[in-house]
């Protein structure tokens, strides 16, 4: 990142990442954690979240806190909050990042394969939301943003049920905005493009990809983990006071 713009109103503010341990998530924890958030996250990735804790645990501010949650599994998920908020009382930003984009073809699917991946890639950021909702509402403050992506815009094959999740992380979003806002809660979401995660850059980018993006960006270079994140802190701070129900698109002019 080239700037670093500081939110006086993040600092000391508890907030909640899903997916945090590597990639887009662990951006995030970083930038919030580094605005003098209290940070917590879960992850199945233990060793990438224990290095993060790590190199975090050694910079000024609150160290973060790490909880182990599939988050499939939904008594994990409640585990996890009512953990949080133990530690550090309500949560006032909720990071619906986590996500898998496994690639699968549309006769291969089996109804628990639908099942399955709905549970990764959407059913927890209701659940999740649920959860810290009540902690929000007594606040009559709080900021929600749920991740989406720009696969399904784009129309990209081999992944149709993740491309479906992603297009109704945001259909939640629109639902959800009118109740939550009457609770002061704002709700938000964030569609990244292609991100130049480790993740990406290992499994999915050659030269092919890389043509890709110099055709289809209109901004020149990569879209990356930091320039997500920069977005998360705008719509969790409080200079995003009036921006609710809305979808905002951080993939270079692709779409």
């Amino acid at each position: 990142m080239k700037t670093k713009p500081i939110y006086p109103d993040l600092a000391g503010k508890v907030a909640l990442v899903s997916g945090g341990a590597s990639g887009i998530g662990a951006a995030i924890v970083r930038h919030l954690h580094a605005q003098g958030s209290r940070v917590a996250f879960v992850d199945i990735d233990d060793r990438a979240a224990r290095a993060l804790c790590e190199e975090l645990g050694a910079a000024p501010g609150v160290a973060p806190f790490y909880q182990r949650c599939d988050l499939t599994q939904l008594d994990q998920l409640h585990q996890a909050i009512a953990a949080v908020m133990e530690l550090w009382g309500p949560v006032d930003v909720l990071v619906n990042n986590a996500a898998f984009d496994g690639r699968h073809s549309i006769a291969s699917v089996t109804p628990d394969d639908w099942d399955r991946r709905m549970a990764i890639n959407l059913r927890h950021y209701f659940f999740a939301i649920q959860g810290v909702l009540p902690g929000m509402a007594k606040q009559g403050a709080g900021s929600v943003i749920n991740f989406s992506s720009t696969s399904w815009k784009i129309k990209n094959g081999n992944y149709p049920l993740y491309a479906t999740a992603k297009a109704a992380c945001h259909g939640m979003t629109r639902a959800m905005a009118r109740d939550v806002g009457a609770m002061g809660v704002r709700i938000n979401t964030v569609t990244p493009g292609w991100v130049m995660t480790e993740k990406q850059l290992a499994l999915h980018l050659d030269e092919e990809g890389k043509r890709d993006i110099a055709r289809n960006q209109c901004l020149p270079g990569p879209v990356m983990p930091d320039d997500l994140a920069a977005m998360v802190l705008f719509l969790a701070s409080e200079a995003s006071q009036m921006c609710t129900a809305q979808e905002f698109v951080v993939d270079g002019g692709w779409t």
